[in-house]
């Protein structure tokens, strides 16, 4: 038995839009600001009176100063310091269900991510030298990816009690999350302002974001109070439908609270025999993509002599935007095409295939390198490679999600999905530990 299936509100889609947006949305904003932190581990005062036509990326790539220590570790570190706490409160968050509540989890996740860009925005007037800057940033990316693992685990926890019109719009608003944060970049740069200005002004935009996700939550009770009514089934919950029992509580049915643990916690079989290979599939898949993105891809420099404007957007537009969009687009083409099928040799091998994006991104014009030759110098070569690169991690990584619960029976398919999702985030979390490795053979 299952909610009726009646379209939902426009307002109610919003809001799962939004939290959608609000789970990711956080981790891809640090991670596109790279120019901003980039620029305060240079300068010992913290003075960022620099403008982007000053920025790092000069356009003879000779003639740059040389990087910092903190600088040349930057990528690595920020990407180990969210991707092994994403893993951990991934994890935790399996427990952490039982005993929270799921209001709690999710408004508080949301309040101290929003402290955390409050903190960072008003950081950014105040000098502080490089090396506690480090720090500080590093302990702020831990927290964001720490409560984020939770935020995102406790709405899909509910997500996956609700029909699928529910969890469609919560899956558009984390592909967009990577897409908004490179525009609100590029918008920045576009401003003209100088460095610091432009800086509080985006990370004063990921707030403004935030606080729409928290009050777009405290909001969904009374929508999906109306839309109980609506559908017709009144105030008459009943607890043999996860779907029911879910909205009673979002409702105000404190009572069926229990019902519904003990619904989510039950006894599992022993499902990875049969998801084995899609649950290892998309750890690779992701473990290649954070091994070299954004370690190695954010710092390929232009190779275009005398366009201090194209300078000024490579790594924004090249690398962060067109990424997130064809990432995005690979994951929307599982709608219309899910080829390979799901028991064919063909998807792990072609998954296995992208192993081969690790050397063509180390061999492009990565500065300061040490070790190996730039081969792909000109800035085409990393525009195409970029493409595939996102295009086939969007895709790939969509079918092994898709394909995983369904490997099982239909009862198991939800357990299948948590099997999944730990894989996917202990991909993330090795792609994390490997990229030291790329990053120091360059």
């Amino acid at each position: 038995e299952t909610l009726p299936q009646t379209p939902s509100p426009m307002s109610v889609w919003l809001i799962f839009f939004t939290l959608g947006l609000g789970t990711l949305l956080p981790w891809n904003f640090f991670m596109t600001a790279t120019v901003y932190f980039m620029n305060r581990l240079l300068n010992d005062t913290g003075n960022i009176s620099l403008d982007y036509n000053q920025e790092l990326n000069g356009t003879d790539n000779r003639q740059s100063p040389p990087a910092s220590y903190l600088q040349a570790k930057f990528n690595n570190v920020m990407t180990l310091c969210a991707m092994l706490p994403l893993l951990v409160f991934t994890c935790l968050n399996s427990f952490l269900h039982q005993k929270i509540p799921q209001q709690v989890r999710i408004l508080g996740s949301l309040v101290v991510i929003f402290l955390v860009f409050m903190v960072t925005a008003i950081l950014v007037k105040i000098p502080i030298e490089p090396q506690p800057f480090f720090i500080i940033t590093m302990v702020k990316i831990v927290l964001i990816n720490s409560f984020g693992a939770i935020l995102q685990g406790s709405l899909f926890g509910l997500a996956g009690l609700l029909p699928a019109s529910y969890t469609a719009p919560i899956m558009s608003g984390q592909g967009l999350a990577g897409t908004f944060a490179a525009l609100a970049m590029i918008c920045a740069i576009a401003s003209g302002l100088e460095l610091k200005d432009s800086a509080v002004g985006y990370f004063t935009t990921a707030c403004i974001v935030v606080l729409l996700a928290i009050g777009a939550y405290i909001m969904l009770p009374r929508l999906v109070h109306t839309h109980l009514w609506r559908v017709g089934m009144g105030a008459d919950y009943t607890v043999g439908t996860k779907s029911v029992v879910f909205l009673a509580c979002l409702a105000g049915a404190p009572e069926l609270r229990l019902s519904m643990c003990m619904w989510l916690t039950g006894p599992g079989s022993l499902l990875f025999p049969q998801i084995w290979v899609m649950a290892l599939s998309v750890c690779f898949v992701f473990t290649v993509t954070i091994g070299v993105f954004p370690a190695v891809t954010a710092e390929v420099k232009s190779t275009i002599a005398g366009s201090t404007t194209w300078n000024r957007y490579f790594i924004p537009v090249s690398c962060f935007l067109m990424f997130n969009v064809f990432d995005w687009a690979g994951r929307s083409l599982t709608a219309v095409c899910m080829w390979p099928r799901k028991d064919s040799k063909l998807l792990p091998s072609m998954v296995a295939v992208r192993v081969v994006f690790i050397p063509l991104f180390m061999l492009c014009n990565v500065q300061p390198r040490q070790h190996l030759p730039v081969f792909f110098a000109h800035d085409a070569w990393f525009i195409v490679f970029i493409i595939f690169f996102s295009i086939s991690n969007g895709y790939l990584a969509s079918l092994c999600m898709c394909f995983g619960p369904k490997k099982v029976d239909a009862h198991e398919a939800e357990t299948a999905g948590a099997i999944m999702t730990f894989f996917l985030s202990l991909g993330l979390a090795l792609g994390a530990v490997i990229s030291f490795i790329f990053r120091f053979a360059v």
